[in-house]
């Protein structure tokens, strides 16, 4: 958690304690691919759900796959999570498993989603050239159809991996878009393989952005699966990385904070991540903002709530990090963040907007239905809910959850 220029003068404690249950402690050296692209691709590939064409048609019946959430089930098929949810009888919207035959309600029992459009007539199919570094969802957006439709039209499997130089069909697109992105400079020539040592908080994404190269590239170098996992020590092979890139030399966070001091290798983790979004670019703060309350609501949590959390620990700034490296608008840490992958059912990235999001609002939506009243629900976002169940919410804490539900108040 870290200070900012919106935040009430009382700033709460940085949380250095997962917001979590202790019986699911996962590791906290979490890896994440940075950016929204190869994220975005492997979670709509792993989702693609035929959509019904008439609310006026029969239930029908989707059989749940690796990856997929009752968000993105609902996303894809025209129908609301709370639809899914009552349709199957489904306690908790956030469970479901792998192998499950959900229906999907587009009859009568859809009857609170909108009707569809009609479905335009569809444009002949184009072909498109995969440069480097481009994903499934990058070509999809640049093209204006869905990633679901690229990975169905070429045979892709669930990871939707492209490679630089394979030619897709691009279905509903005959021409080229009217505003295509400039041509990418011709690639040098490749410099010899160079090794590198894991340190404490690395991730794939990061290595691969500090030698300028690729996720794919490395994990495909090193043999790693698709979850990308590395360990402090594991020596990997580097693709066209003969030598490491000068290390960054700003200190963008600092490693004390409300009196208290954090370890090197969390404060060097931290600093890594700010210098990431700060490069990436973000969203604004109202744009932040309206993604917490649209996330909240259709994981069918209270916005004024998730609204009032952000505002407390960002003050809608995805750019904070703070000691603790705790990431992005939501401020969550990356034990945490494993955990809310678990609770939704996919990877998150911390450091993707979206998904940064995801997770906070997943985690409260946990601490909410898990603990005997909202006050406590607050107190463990910030101090954690066995530590709460523990120890009692410590005088921080109890300021921390008066701050939220004064927030609550201007955000209804």
């Amino acid at each position: 958690m870290t200070q900012h220029a919106t935040a009430p003068s009382a700033a709460p404690r940085p949380r250095t304690v997962d917001a979590r249950p202790r019986p699911q402690r996962i590791d906290p050296r979490l890896v994440r691919r940075v950016g929204t692209g190869t994220g975005a691709t492997l979670v709509l590939a792993a989702a693609a759900v035929a959509a019904s064409a008439s609310a006026a048609h029969a239930d029908e019946q989707y059989t749940v796959r690796s990856g997929d959430t009752v968000s993105h089930i609902a996303t894809r098929t025209g129908t609301t999570v709370a639809a899914l949810a009552r349709a199957n009888s489904l306690a908790d919207a956030s469970h479901i498993r792998i192998g499950q035959r959900l229906v999907i309600p587009t009859g009568a029992t859809a009857a609170a989603a909108p009707a569809a459009a009609p479905a335009p007539a569809a444009a002949p199919a184009g072909t498109h050239t995969v440069a480097r570094g481009e994903t499934v969802s990058h070509v999809a957006k640049r093209y204006g159809t869905t990633v679901a439709a690229v990975v169905s039209a070429n045979g892709l499997d669930a990871r939707a991996f492209v490679r630089a130089g394979q030619t897709l069909t691009i279905p509903g697109a005959g021409a080229r878009p009217a505003a295509p992105a400039p041509a990418a400079p011709a690639a040098p020539a490749p410099a010899a393989a160079g090794t590198h040592t894991v340190a404490s908080g690395e991730t794939v994404s990061s290595i691969a952005k500090r030698y300028g190269t690729t996720v794919q590239a490395i994990v495909g170098a090193n043999g790693l699966d698709r979850r990308a996992f590395i360990r402090i020590g594991q020596k990997l092979t580097v693709p066209g990385a003969a030598a490491p890139a000068a290390a960054p030399t700003a200190q963008l966070v600092g490693n004390t904070f409300a009196g208290r001091t954090y370890s090197s290798p969390v404060v060097a983790a931290a600093n890594a991540n700010k210098a990431t979004l700060l490069a990436a670019g973000v969203p604004s703060r109202a744009e932040m903002q309206a993604k917490v309350a649209a996330t909240a609501r259709s994981m069918g949590v209270d916005a004024a709530l998730a609204q009032a959390v952000a505002f407390q620990e960002s003050g809608f700034n995805h750019t904070s990090v703070s000691p603790a490296n705790a990431i992005g608008t939501m401020q969550v840490i990356p034990s945490s963040g494993e955990w809310a992958s678990q609770l939704v059912g996919r990877r998150l990235d911390l450091l993707d907007p979206d998904d940064n999001v995801v997770a906070g609002v997943a985690i409260l939506r946990s601490l909410v239905r898990t603990s005997p009243d909202l006050p406590t629900a607050i107190a463990g976002y910030y101090q954690g809910a066995s530590s709460v169940k523990r120890n009692g919410m410590y005088a921080d804490t109890r300021r921390y959850v008066a701050n939220i539900q004064t927030h609550m108040t201007r955000f209804r």
